[in-house]
């Protein structure tokens, strides 16, 4: 071990720590910080109990479980433990219906516990009585024949059930080791109901914890640390970084001194940026049209400091292509008014709407027009051809294809210089590209309301003309930048979007715009001063900041444009040491 960097010494000894649980059949929490390689510490695990483990539970009918929170993470795990057979890697909700699904009776017995939604349904239909109970589409519903879950039902009932020893015993005869993966996004009854049904009562199931509360980031009812009143958890804490460079390290040790990690290369430097506004001489955002706002620079202030911000790093030599570099942003809006499709972003009262393509529209436009855009700028007629013959008839003879052509330049023309209602105008000429039986029955409708006097409108056909007339009235190029952003071909990101990544270069913007988040006031409590009542706020704060400030393998810069106080420049220095908080980057 002597040739071994520190953060691969790190690594064995938390390796070490888990085998010997494993040999002992101890329950354990391995707490893996940013970049210190949770899941080959969870890899390891598994193929150390198939080599020790496999013939005699797959002798017994048993299986190991290993709970994921993704479908990807699934796929991962079961590919890098070349698919074996003692290994039972699934989602969460799938697990625990695969044991749950064997107990009709019990599940009848507990659905109207399950809130006042089910209550409803149940008064409503023809009560409960001996319907099989089903999970596959997680929409819930009661009929005379079956009912149907929802996706947060089975996680609740697993939750009840669990209590049951008949249920313990059934678990522990099919899954006597149950692992979970990013175990501090388990919701929080059930990781309650594990500990105190799984853990604390001697069940005879070893369950093992890979994660980090530090970077629970999703969603409220999710649990965070979990830990043992009666200490049957033994708690192994990964001091590795293989991530980021040593004073990228040494910072978030700092930040994080009760989980102190050591670097791979200690030889390596890696840069740390501080910039803030807190003299910039204007009126700042009071709040008064959202509290999401408050002690913000102005809008179009917030865009010069970040864009002075950004030539400063490019001056530094930070490659600023999406590969190398990530700028992170609180919200989507924020991203829409970087990367110029506000105007498009404010036409759904959803996110999801148009950064998932939920809407028909925005998925018309960037699954059939771009993907044809971009082959005609790149001269992939082939491809191009493939795209036509998708959508359109065949091309008939020379004359059809040179007509073909002249509408695809006119297309481009209107994507380039046009409004959204050009572009459908232009399309519901030409019918190249031809658009979906939807979007088409949907303008016609628009066309025919749109000359009718608004007085004679009905209240749905109002609200469907304003709505679509907003949508028409953006420039089209919003929809050209929307598309990159998904694409991830921009450097914009939320800090959300990038846990589990990591990029040579990261920018983070520390600015308002959301009312669960106040990076002054996380600064102010870093020192424990939070009350009481506040420590969720507190920690939500934090570990976002965390996985944001965790994700640079060289440089680190963040930009704070949010008004601090004095005590917050003071917790900065000691952070990110007093020599890096640079202050206006004017």
């Amino acid at each position: 071990m002597t040739n071994i960097n520190p953060a691969e010494r790190a690594s064995s000894e938390a390796l070490e720590q888990l085998r010997s649980c494993i040999d002992k059949g101890l329950c354990f929490r391995l707490e893996a910080g940013a970049g210190a390689g949770k899941t080959y510490s969870l890899i390891e695990s598994i193929r150390y109990l198939i080599s020790n483990r496999a013939d005699e539970l797959l002798g017994n009918r048993q299986q190991i479980a290993c709970i994921t929170y993704t479908n990807v993470a699934k796929n991962e795990i079961k590919n890098r433990t070349d698919h074996h057979p003692v290994i039972f890697a699934d989602t969460i909700h799938s697990f625990c219906w695969s044991i749950l699904q064997h107990y009709q009776v019990k599940l009848r017995e507990h659905l109207p516990e399950l809130g006042e939604k089910w209550k409803n349904r149940i008064d409503d239909s023809l009560g409960v009585t001996n319907q099989k109970v089903k999970y596959e589409l997680g929409f819930p519903a009661v009929n005379e024949r079956e009912i149907t879950l929802h996706h947060d039902d089975v996680v609740a009932l697993m939750a009840r059930m669990l209590s049951y020893p008949k249920f313990q015993k059934l678990l522990k005869s099919k899954f006597p080791i149950v692992l979970i993966d990013e175990y501090q996004d388990t919701d929080s009854n059930l990781a309650d109901s594990i500990v105190a049904n799984l853990i604390d009562n001697n069940s005879g199931v070893m369950v093992g914890l890979f994660g980090d509360h530090w970077q629970k980031i999703y969603g409220s009812s999710a649990c965070g640390l979990i830990s043992s009143k009666k200490g049957k958890i033994i708690e192994i804490g990964k001091k590795a970084n293989f991530r980021s460079d040593r004073n990228i390290v040494q910072c978030l040790n700092r930040m994080r001194p009760d989980l102190p990690q050591a670097e791979s290369d200690p030889s390596s430097d890696g840069t740390i940026k501080v910039f803030h506004s807190n003299n910039w001489s204007g009126v700042r955002r009071d709040g008064k049209s959202g509290g999401h706002w408050k002690d913000d620079l102005p809008e179009s202030n917030v865009k010069e400091y970040i864009e002075k911000t950004k030539g400063l790093m490019c001056v530094d030599g930070w490659d600023m292509s999406p590969e190398k570099t990530k700028i992170l942003f609180l919200t989507n809006n924020l991203i829409a008014n970087e990367q110029n499709f506000k105007n498009l972003a404010d036409c759904f009262r959803y996110t999801d709407d148009y950064l998932k393509k939920n809407d028909k529209y925005v998925q018309f436009f960037l699954e059939v027009i771009e993907p044809t855009a971009f082959s005609y700028e790149q001269y992939q007629y082939g491809e191009l051809l493939q795209i036509k013959k998708r959508n359109h008839p065949q091309l008939k003879c020379q004359a059809d294809k040179t007509e073909w052509l002249n509408i695809l330049d006119r297309v481009m023309h209107a994507r380039a210089n046009s409004t959204i209602g050009d572009m459908l105008n232009l399309l519901m000429e030409t019918k190249i590209p031809r658009m979906s039986s939807k979007i088409e029955e949907s303008e016609k409708r628009y066309n025919q309301l749109v000359s009718k006097p608004i007085d004679e409108q009905e209240e749905d056909e109002a609200k469907f003309v304003k709505k679509l007339s907003r949508l028409r009235f953006v420039e089209y190029l919003e929809l050209v930048n929307l598309g990159e952003y998904i694409d991830e071909k921009t450097p914009f990101s939320t800090k959300h979007g990038v846990k589990g990544a990591q990029f040579d270069n990261v920018l983070v913007v520390c600015g308002r715009g959301w009312n669960q988040y106040n990076w002054n006031q996380m600064l102010e409590w870093m020192d424990g001063s939070y009350p009481k009542d506040k420590q969720d706020t507190f920690e939500r704060n934090r570990n976002l900041f965390y996985v944001s400030c965790s994700r640079a393998k060289h440089n680190l810069t963040l930009l704070f444009t949010q008004e601090l106080s004095a005590k917050s420049i003071t917790v900065l220095n000691r952070m990110f040491d007093k020599e890096n908080i640079l202050g206006n980057p004017f």
